[in-house]
């Protein structure tokens, strides 16, 4: 450790406990963020300050105008930009003792096991139930920890899964703790709103267990989910299972996406609305409405002989109900549309 690393680190060095051992465990540490989002920004930022030496960013998305409020590694000249290339930049800036890595890409069944394979510590940030799974079976099935966050309005949570324990079992998953959210109606941060310093705080707290993971195991949050809302102030946390006792033995089919240059492409195809009725009557770009409630209570409602695209706000429930679908008829050419109505308003701007 030269002389210059040692002021940098010198206050978390002091720690009682901590010194130089967990410090040099920091800077040999590999840590990969899915995610460059309102969760992933300030854990990889905290990270980078505290000298993780690998820090690997992985997110396929770009910069825009509502992504600012809450994901502060970005600025207003960076819209229309790379998350991964202006995140990768600045955190290079901030410290440029770690190698940071930035992967533009969206992280798939095809792709995940990849993409981990190289680190410790895996830290999700994301805001789908589709990646979320993802990552945790894969995590499971390549014998790696996850530091799970979640946000919505006024409330979070954090964990960590699948940690191994001194017997040599593995602690609760995602599985474990949310076996069934995957088809869960609930919105994301464009259509349920979320405070922007509880992301700040969330992703706070996966950088501090981040960080615990390495200098500190025995003090996880493995086992227990933490949960803090800022509107009153309050946390608990929440003790689970000690074992996991869900069984992992592949990875769950990753949904198709399309944009809007490509579905102007197709010559045929089925466009679905899985909004509500009221939020379709407001504004639609087309197609049938079926919400997704309907179709999940009737998923025979559709026809199959031309591939069918699904759309919705965000994305968020297009993805949900195009994975209903799949699972359901394997055969069938399912997409939803990426971005959801939102990337069209962002789009018809340009």
């Amino acid at each position: 450790m030269t002389d210059d690393n040692f002021e940098r680190y010198h206050c978390q060095m002091a720690l009682p406990g901590f010194g130089k051992r967990a410090q040099q465990l920091l800077q040999n540490a590999r840590v990969l963020i899915v995610g460059a989002g309102g969760l992933g920004c300030p854990a990889a930022q905290y990270l980078t300050a505290a000298g993780i030496g690998t820090i690997g960013i992985v997110d396929d998305d770009v910069v825009t105008a509502g992504n600012l409020h809450r994901q502060i590694l970005y600025t207003p000249e960076d819209v229309g930009f790379s998350k991964v290339a202006v995140a990768s930049k600045r955190l290079q800036q901030q410290n440029p003792s770690v190698t940071i890595t930035p992967y533009n890409v969206r992280v798939t069944s095809l792709n995940v096991m990849e993409l981990i394979a190289g680190y410790d510590l895996i830290i999700e940030g994301t805001d789908n139930f589709e990646t979320k799974y993802l990552l945790n079976d894969a995590c499971v099935l390549s014998g790696k920890s996850l530091v799970y966050g979640a946000i919505y309005q006024y409330e979070g949570q954090v964990s960590v899964w699948n940690v191994l324990q001194d017997d040599g079992s593995r602690s609760p998953n995602y599985r474990d703790v949310f076996p069934d959210a995957e088809f869960a109606e609930l919105p994301n941060c464009v259509e349920g709103g979320v405070i922007p310093t509880l992301a700040g705080m969330v992703g706070c707290m996966q950088a501090n267990e981040a960080i615990k993971f390495f200098t500190a195991k025995e003090k996880l949050l493995a086992g227990k989910l933490w949960i803090m809302n800022v509107q009153d102030g309050s946390s608990y946390t929440v003790t689970l299972k000690k074992h996991t006792a869900v069984q992992i033995t592949g990875l769950p089919q990753t949904i198709a996406t399309i944009d809007f240059d490509s579905l102007q492409k197709m010559s045929s195809y089925q466009l679905i609305d899985v909004r509500t009725e009221a939020e379709h009557r407001w504004f639609n770009i087309g197609g049938k409405n079926i919400p997704l409630d309907a179709l999940t209570n009737n998923p025979d409602a559709l026809t199959l002989t031309t591939p069918v695209v699904f759309y919705c706000a965000s994305g968020k429930r297009s993805a949900a109900a195009a994975r209903l679908i799949a699972n359901r008829f394997p055969q069938a050419t399912i997409f939803s549309l990426t971005g959801g109505l939102q990337s069209f308003k962002d789009l018809s701007s340009v």
